[in-house]
Formats: structure tokens, C-alpha cells, sequence
């Protein structure tokens, strides 16, 4: 039940950056390879992703600031892109440990069991 509370959670917080971001696309899922100006992802769908990056790319490893070179195959990422013609450019990547979630206002000891 820990882990459904952990998804639900993640997926509230992603809804609201989504609204945050705009017009931003999102990519979510797992680093597959890694070259100097692009990251492919295997999305949650199963579907592969290129994402260019530029030297605007902003990059966050566990909440600090990190750099392409941080970032590994294999490595779980959110990316908040946006589309240059039929391309991706990564604005954001953020990968590593996701900081704790306060609870909500009302939630506050409430549990999933």
C-alpha cells in the first residue's frame, strides 16, 4: 500500500507541475543512452523518446543542481521539454531520489493500509 500511496503522490505532484510548466511537454521514464546533445528515455508507455538537450538545459540530480555528465543509463528521469518542430528540447531534467512530500493540508497522519 506504501508504494500505490508513493505512485499517487507522484502523479499529483506531476499533474501540478504540469500545470505549472504550460505548454511544456513531459517525458517520464528511464535513461536507455545518453550522447552529448540528446538523452533517449523509455517512456512509462514503453515507448523510446529523444530528447535534445542545448546549454540551456537545466539539470537537477536529488533536488542540487547537477549536469548531463551526473546522469546515467538507467537513471529515472521527468523532463519538461519543449517541441522545436517535430523535436524535443529539454528545458528541465531532474533525476535521483524524490524529496518527501509534505502531507496535505487535512492529511496530516492519515494512512493507507
Amino acid at each position: 500500500m506504501k508504494r500505490t500511496a508513493a505512485v499517487v503522490a507522484l502523479l499529483f505532484a506531476l499533474s501540478v507541475m504540469a500545470l505549472a510548466h504550460g505548454k511544456e511537454k513531459h517525458v517520464m521514464g528511464k535513461v536507455t543512452n545518453i550522447s552529448e546533445n540528446s538523452i533517449t528515455v523509455e517512456t512509462t508507455a514503453k515507448k523510446s523518446v529523444t530528447v535534445g538537450v542545448s546549454d540551456k538545459t537545466k539539470f537537477e540530480k536529488s533536488g542540487a543542481a547537477a549536469t548531463l555528465k551526473d546522469l546515467k543509463v538507467g537513471d529515472k528521469v521527468v523532463i519538461h521539454a519543449d517541441a522545436a518542430g517535430d523535436k524535443l528540447v529539454a528545458n528541465e531534467v531532474h533525476f535521483g531520489t524524490m524529496k518527501k512530500m509534505a502531507p496535505m493540508k487535512g492529511m496530516e497522519g492519515m494512512e493507507h493500509k
